[in-house]
């Protein structure tokens, strides 16, 4: 098994070409109280679901105390080529996207560019005299009433706007949200359609974070790749994180699979314009593609509050206040079942542990994470101090449970708690 001393071993190579590792610190697993004889069995579990051809290939990556001690690529980027997966392959993160927009937004709001109860309107005016669907579960356009209330800010980060999701049948019907489209185009949709409920009434999954990243450009004048590229991506070294994959990278870039009918990986594309294409539409909800260790550090700057790299991004406070629960009591519980169901939303764009007991998969208290529908997914446990991440391109993102496997054996490998 590949864990920290290869890391060690690359990093020694000089004139290696990948070099994103160099920037976080490693460990052994044993020096911060894990068992590399466990690890190797969430390797061996990994390589299992990849044999069974659950999955093509995976990433995944642990960070304990802020040290690299798990680094694994297994199986392949892509079936045909039989291409192997690198380490710093590449995938779309999908609704890992949010929490990233959420970052960004509170850079601004550190700024002093907005308040969180600060009503959209006030930056978007086509909010302004928005409606609300008479009966959300079959909206008409001919069926609305009058809102009650503003969407303020905060609603776009714990999702309690009212907007609905972007494979909603009204967004689809009414040509929401299309890549072919810019952001300022689909938030002028998105305003143009009722509201799914009052602001402030419900948690909805849905297009919040879109219209979030709209406006992060309005407050910083930058387009939102420009503004994260400057603020963000360049002080966290996430020098694979982009919304589009040009040729330089195209051959990192994950191939995403979907099973027949017989189980077996088909090829699907998830989008009208592949991320291999420069399309119109800048997102802040979806768009982002990137790399397993970008998104570990973007997770460890959360433990360290605010600071990584000896660069602060944001004041130790409001990391505090972005890894809180935001939903009221009485608009919980925020799913039906499952981990929606024991999970609050913080403005940090995360989903929070509200009762661990409940998870179908080990979380402590409080911890903050999120996945992606291609079969992504982070977490950022303050209690344990530890960041998983891993990556797979698969849809639906289930896979057979690999990502509830790995996240499993990872804290039964935990040798020494707190």
């Amino acid at each position: 098994m590949r864990l920290s001393t290869s890391i060690l071993a690359a990093l020694a190579c000089v004139g290696s070409t990948y070099s994103l590792a160099q920037s976080l610190p490693t460990a052994s697993p044993e020096s911060v109280g894990l068992s590399s004889t466990a690890l190797a069995q969430v390797t061996a579990n990994l390589q299992a679901h990849v044999d069974a051809g659950h999955i093509a290939g995976v990433v995944a990556a642990v960070l304990k105390d802020g040290k690299l001690v798990y680094h694994e690529a297994l199986g392949q980027r892509d079936l045909a080529t039989a291409s192997p997966m690198p380490e710093d392959a590449l995938f779309r993160t999908y609704s890992m996207t949010r929490p990233v927009t959420s970052l960004a937004a509170m850079v601004l709001w550190e700024e002093g560019h907005f308040q969180l109860d600060d009503p959209i309107s006030k930056y978007l005016p086509e909010f302004a005299q928005q409606e609300v669907f008479v009966n959300p579960s079959s909206p008409s356009m001919a069926q609305t009433r009058a809102r009650i209330g503003d969407i303020e800010v905060a609603d776009l980060m714990r999702h309690t706007s009212g907007l609905g999701s972007r494979s909603s049948s009204i967004y689809v019907e009414q040509g929401v949200r299309l890549r072919s489209l810019t952001a300022a185009q689909v938030t002028s949709n998105a305003a143009r359609v009722p509201l799914f409920s009052d602001p402030g009434t419900e948690f909805r999954y849905g297009l919040s974070a879109t219209v979030l990243g709209r406006l992060v450009e309005v407050w910083s004048g930058q387009s939102l790749d420009e503004f994260l590229n400057e603020r963000v991506f360049a002080p966290l070294e996430m020098h694979d994180t982009v919304f589009y994959v040009d040729p330089e990278r195209q051959a990192r870039l994950a191939t995403v699979y979907r099973p027949d009918a017989d189980g077996q990986l088909q090829v699907h594309e998830m989008e009208d314009i592949p991320f291999t294409e420069q399309a119109p539409l800048i997102e802040g909800g979806v768009g982002l593609v990137a790399s397993t260790l970008d998104f570990a550090k973007f997770s460890q700057l959360y433990l360290n509050r605010g600071e990584l790299f000896g660069r602060r991004l944001l004041q130790p406070e409001t990391v505090d206040l972005m890894m809180e629960n935001s939903i009221a009591e009485a608009l919980l519980p925020i799913g039906r079942g499952g981990y929606m169901a024991a999970s609050g939303w913080t403005i940090g764009g995360f989903a929070y542990a509200l009762t661990p007991e409940d998870y179908p998969f080990t979380v402590s208290p409080g911890e903050v994470w999120w996945d992606g529908s291609a079969g992504t997914r982070f977490s950022i446990d303050p209690v344990e101090g530890i960041v998983t991440v891993i990556m797979a391109q698969v849809s639906p993102s289930s896979g057979q449970g690999f990502r509830e496997e790995f996240k499993n054996g990872v804290y039964e490998a935990i040798t020494d708690r707190p």
